[in-house]
């Protein structure tokens, strides 16, 4: 009987190693958070109250800015970095790219090279940074495993899952690559979710 309690104990114990998130520091009451993308930070297929940075303002009760740019690949999404940076002067920003990229056939590689140039930049300047991967255009899809190696390379907090989720329920889509207010919200409802488990919130 010990060894069996002590069997499931230990398996436990695996599991919630499993569900480690590397953690980040706690997020001050008028730190700024900048969800940086595409059209699925824009909030296309919504009204702009409705995107997910503006329903996770309110999860978090913290200021989250909506610097998604529809059609932004990870190239763009680098060269205008800076520039939101400095207007914005983040705390955190969670970053949503490469949908674009897959949508015209660029090298995940390049996808992957891009997005760690621009969380390296940010971690330069001292902005913390959680990843939100997005699935690949396909009928039957996730997102690619590039996301995933990615944040554990760098030991970012990470959410990969829920966008394809959203995707196959057809009442919480507004097309066929995008949310609508129901799905955005599910989407900010994850990543509070993720940044209270990694300590922000």
């Amino acid at each position: 009987m010990m060894k069996l309690a002590f069997a499931l104990l230990f398996a436990l114990a695996l599991a919630s190693c499993g569900d480690k998130v590397p953690r980040l520091a706690p997020l001050g009451q008028n730190d700024v958070v900048v969800a940086f993308g595409d059209s699925l930070t824009y909030g296309t297929g919504a009204k702009e109250d409705e995107s997910y940075p503006a329903v996770l303002a309110q999860l978090i009760d913290r200021k989250v800015v909506r610097a998604g740019v529809p059609g932004e690949t990870t190239s763009g999404g680098l060269a205008r970095l800076e520039g939101v940076i400095q207007e914005h002067r983040p705390a955190l920003m969670i970053v949503s790219l490469g949908g674009n990229d897959m949508l015209r056939k660029v090298d995940d590689a390049e996808i992957k090279g891009n997005l760690r140039k621009i969380i390296q930049t940010l971690r330069e300047q001292g902005v913390a940074v959680v990843l939100f991967g997005v699935p690949r255009p396909a009928l039957l899809t996730s997102a690619p495993g590039f996301y995933e190696e990615l944040a554990k390379e760098l030991d970012i907090p990470y959410e990969g899952k829920i966008v394809t989720d959203v995707l196959y329920h057809p009442d919480q889509k507004s097309d066929t690559i995008h949310p609508n207010a129901k799905g955005y919200r599910r989407m900010a409802e994850a990543l509070a979710a993720l940044l209270k488990k990694a300590g922000a919130i």
